[in-house]
């Protein structure tokens, strides 16, 4: 960072808010990715804060996926509000009654969660420890669904560059230039898992870390409330195949038989099931520059997998 910059920045609290809205994303959502409470995100936006660190609004900003200076005040808004006293009586009053309205709030919601259970849905995240540039990958979504639930929607989000190519069940709403699947689950449905499968963008950088998020909305339009999906949400990116954990160039048979775990999870989608087959009987395989895939490598070929 730049030592001439200041260590804090004033937050336009209401352009945070706007942006958020605008993109879809729970308050729960942008704190995960930057790193905070939902309460701070709650402060933040309600401008509780005259100042803050310049690392977390620029962490907000990229959760946000816009630049700095979109959330940021404009120079004469903060002199005008740093002019006005901050004793004057209408502001104490206001804030009294704020934290009045707030404790109400809160009793209310209390007494009312535990005069009445509220269904949940979990959701974890089961991917490959690696992905090479231009492979396709499986991606599952195992999901716990407590009786009585309402239906709910799942938002996955997958690396920048990156294309959802298949799922089951189709995804409801798809961006695949942003990186953004949805999928709105009802409550007559027994879906206990969502795969897919996504293409590696074939200019990720290699020895890169990609992340995927995501969050379940439970009854969005009520009393809706959201959490984030558990399990793995990192991969490797290396020329080593999909069903290869290990990264040592060889599908062992506890290798096999995770992966075919993972295929009778993924059977409703084209996976590539032969070539895994191939690289086990075969004892290890080699990564193809020229056709950006893999191909099964027998011992008295005396090839050396590609390093």
């Amino acid at each position: 960072m730049d030592e001439n910059l200041a260590p804090t920045v004033c937050l336009d609290g209401s352009a945070v808010r706007r942006i958020r809205e605008e993109k879809n994303f729970t308050q729960l959502y942008v704190a995960k990715v930057v790193g905070v409470t939902t309460d701070t995100i709650s402060r933040w936006e309600n401008n509780r804060y005259p100042s803050m660190k310049r690392s977390n609004a620029i962490r907000l900003a990229e959760a946000l996926e816009i630049e700095l200076e979109d959330i940021l005040r404009a120079e004469s808004d903060t002199e005008r509000d740093s002019s006005a006293s901050l004793l004057s009586p209408r502001r104490w009053v206001g804030l009294i009654l704020a934290v009045l309205i707030l404790i109400g709030v809160a009793a209310w919601h209390f007494t009312s969660r535990v005069d009445e259970s509220v269904a949940t849905v979990r959701a974890r995240r089961f991917l490959p420890n690696y992905a090479a540039p231009g492979t396709i990958i499986p991606v599952r979504v195992r999901l716990e669904i407590e009786e009585g639930t309402t239906g709910f929607i799942l938002r996955e989000r997958f690396p920048k560059g990156w294309k959802l190519i298949e799922a089951s069940p189709p995804p409801s709403s798809l961006d695949n230039v942003d990186g953004i699947a949805r999928w709105i689950v009802k409550p007559e449905t027994t879906q206990d898992v969502i795969a897919y499968r996504v293409q590696v963008d074939t200019d990720e950088s290699r020895e890169s870390e990609v992340k995927f998020l995501g969050e379940i909305v439970v009854d969005p339009r009520g009393s809706g409330h959201s959490q984030i999906v558990a399990g793995n949400n990192v991969i490797d990116v290396k020329h080593y195949h999909w069903a290869d954990s290990d990264g040592d160039w060889e599908i062992s048979d506890w290798e096999v038989l995770r992966a075919s775990d993972t295929a009778d999870e993924m059977q409703k989608t084209h996976l590539d099931w032969d070539l895994i087959e191939d690289i086990w009987d075969a004892g290890s395989y080699t990564w193809d520059p020229e056709n950006q895939g893999f191909l099964p490598q027998w011992p008295h070929r005396n090839e050396s997998p590609a390093q």
